[in-house]
Parts: C-alpha cells; sequence; structure tokens
C-alpha cells in the first residue's frame, strides 16, 4: 500500500486483484477497527470511519467483512486494541519514508521497523524532516481496460476531481481530500468499480535514482509493506522508466 508515484499506484492497484487480497483486508480492517474504536461506529458522525469505509469499498471488501471490523472496534466483538505510529526515515539516495504503523505491540513494531531500514540501507529520520515533503491527497484508481478516460473523466471533474488520467491501463483521478468522498459518491452513483481508493500522502517533488539504487530501495519498501504492523508506507521516489515492468 506504497505511493506515491505512477509506478505505486499501478503495482498497489493490481495488487487488489492479486494474492496480496487477503493482507490488503487484514490492514484495512484494522483500519476501520481503530476509527471506531476512536470515534464510534457511526460513519454519519465519524469522519475518518467513514473514509476507511470508503477505502475498503474502493478495495471492493464485502460488507460483512466491514460490519464486523465497526464492531469489533466498538467492543460489541472481540477485538485488539491497536496503536498508531509514524516513523519518518530515508532509505538510500536521501529517498524520504512516510511509515504508517498500527500495532498491538509498539516495541516488536519499533524494532521491526528499524531492523529493516538498517538491512536495507536505511535509517530513521527527526520527526518533520520527511512528512513536510508531502501532502494529503485522493487517490482512486480504475481499471482503463473496463472503462475509458473519457467516461471517467466528465463524472469524476464533475464530482469536484483535480485531474483524472490513464497509464498502463490504469485510470488514475486524483483529488483534494475534501472533494474525496463526493467523487467516491459520483462514481458509485454510477456503479463504476475502484481497484483503489484512499487519501494518500503524495511527495510535493520526486528524487531520481539509477536503477540499482531505486531496487535496493523497493526491495526495502516491499519488505516494510510486507510486515503485519505496517499499515502504509509512503515514498518520494521517481522510478527509473520502465523499471519494475515485470512486476
Amino acid at each position: 500500500m506504497s505511493g506515491h508515484s505512477k509506478w505505486a499506484t499501478i503495482k498497489h492497484a493490481k495488487g487488489a486483484a492479486d494474492a496480496k487480497r487477503g493482507q490488503m483486508f487484514t490492514k484495512l480492517i484494522k483500519e476501520i477497527s481503530i476509527a471506531a474504536r476512536m470515534g464510534g461506529g457511526s460513519p454519519d458522525a465519524n469522519p475518518r470511519l467513514r473514509t476507511a469505509i470508503i477505502k475498503a469499498r474502493g478495495a471492493n471488501m464485502p460488507k460483512d467483512n466491514i460490519d464486523r471490523a465497526i464492531k469489533k472496534g466498538t467492543g460489541e466483538l472481540d477485538g485488539v486494541n491497536y496503536e498508531e505510529l509514524t516513523y519518518e526515515a530515508y532509505a538510500g539516495g536521501g529517498v524520504g519514508l512516510l511509515i504508517e504503523v498500527l500495532t498491538d505491540n509498539k516495541n516488536r513494531a519499533a524494532a521491526d521497523v528499524r531492523n529493516i531500514l538498517t538491512r536495507g540501507g536505511g535509517e530513521l529520520a527527526k520527526a518533520g524532516s520527511v512528512a513536510r515533503l508531502f501532502k494529503r491527497q485522493g487517490i482512486i484508481t480504475l481499471d482503463g481496460e473496463k472503462y475509458t478516460e473519457d467516461q471517467i473523466m466528465e463524472l469524476a471533474l464533475e464530482g469536484g476531481a483535480e485531474d483524472v488520467s490513464l497509464s498502463e491501463g490504469i485510470i488514475e483521478v486524483t483529488t483534494a481530500p475534501e472533494d474525496f468522498e463526493p467523487v467516491m459518491e459520483a462514481l458509485n452513483a454510477k456503479n463504476f468499480e475502484t481497484m483503489s481508493a484512499e487519501i494518500s500522502m503524495v511527495a510535493e517533488a520526486e528524487i531520481a535514482l539509477d536503477n540499482d539504487a531505486a531496487a535496493k530501495a523497493l526491495r526495502m519498501i516491499d519488505r516494510l509493506e510486507e510486515n503485519d504492523d505496517v499499515q502504509n508506507v509512503y515514498h518520494n521516489m521517481a522510478v527509473p522508466e520502465g523499471f519494475g515492468s515485470g512486476e
């Protein structure tokens, strides 16, 4: 669930349909549960929960899974209490990383994140030094083989989207955070099926690396994403043209 570069978006969107779906659902369930625990189980009165549900629906999570996650968060069903942590770090070549964690054991999570960073040639950064390199933005992806760019563009722009683009078979809709929900509602009203939908952290500017350095950084990002406690990893790396085409 990393972002945000074009490569990461494509990988993330296609990942929603492959063997990583189970891991994605696990992370989404945690996100819904903590939102419900913090702000109550009513989406109408809990904006964070509403956004988490939209994200889950964007990944085509069944309604029963969403309902159970809410009940775990509100205590109606037995669940786990999670803590939220955000780590700022650098990969090789000065690439900035924002690592969002939801964990029931912060000591374990901290040790795992540090270990992955160290083994991958990265390091933790001062608080605020990496966060300032990113902005919040709504990102919605759809299958470009199922829909045309023109179909999506008219509807999305009417709903308040900033941009619509097509790349490598993926239609990407970008929005301001406050317009994310209205755009999703406009797409849902016409029964457009999304591949992913989330408010993401998007780099203000990207850092270019050569193929070897990019490969090393991406391997480390993948290891972070595979960790059960890590919820999201955002980076500001510009992946070399054509790199990762075999993913």
